[in-house]
């Protein structure tokens, strides 16, 4: 599902990305767009603290809530994705040509949604979370597969400069 929705909307929406000609640029457009990825974490730590802040008003040194232990979890997950999502978004924007670097906030907010899919399914139960988990973790295998192909194929000579 994912390289469909990444080819549909690569194709279908109206935008280019500006003209990045040095990998400075290029960097900086990278974290502008990384930014609106922690849009969903945000949000889970907003929900997170509502959720300590209500059910630990009884109990403050109590058990955690199964409510609270799933946004807890949720964030944390969430940062990790975000973390390799970052580092490998920041090296594939340095190996891709100009005319797909379209790709880069798409990926952004294939990250952002499929984050979002996964708390709302974690939520309804542990057992519906791999839809959304996968949609977070295969492009993130598929731009960590195209950055070491980009590394040692491509361009082996530049590796450690």
């Amino acid at each position: 599902l994912c390289p469909c929705l990444i080819y549909g909307a690569y194709i279908f929406l109206p935008f280019d990305a500006p003209l990045l000609p040095t990998v400075s640029a290029r960097l900086v457009y990278t974290l502008r767009c990384a930014a609106f990825a922690t849009f969903p974490i945000v949000l889970g730590m907003i929900v997170s603290g509502i959720s300590r802040l209500c059910y630990s008003a009884l109990e403050p040194f109590g058990e955690l809530h199964r409510e609270v232990e799933i946004h807890r979890t949720y964030v944390s997950q969430s940062v990790h994705l975000f973390i390799l999502y970052f580092f490998n978004m920041a090296v594939l924007a340095t190996y891709l040509p100009q005319e797909l670097l379209k790709l880069i906030p798409l990926l952004t907010g294939l990250f952002a949604i499929s984050r979002l899919i996964f708390w709302v399914s974690y939520t309804i139960g542990r057992s519906f979370r791999a839809f959304g988990f996968s949609m977070t973790f295969l492009p993130l295998l598929a731009m960590l597969l195209w950055n070491l192909y980009g590394m040692f194929i491509l361009e082996p000579e530049n590796l450690l400069s």
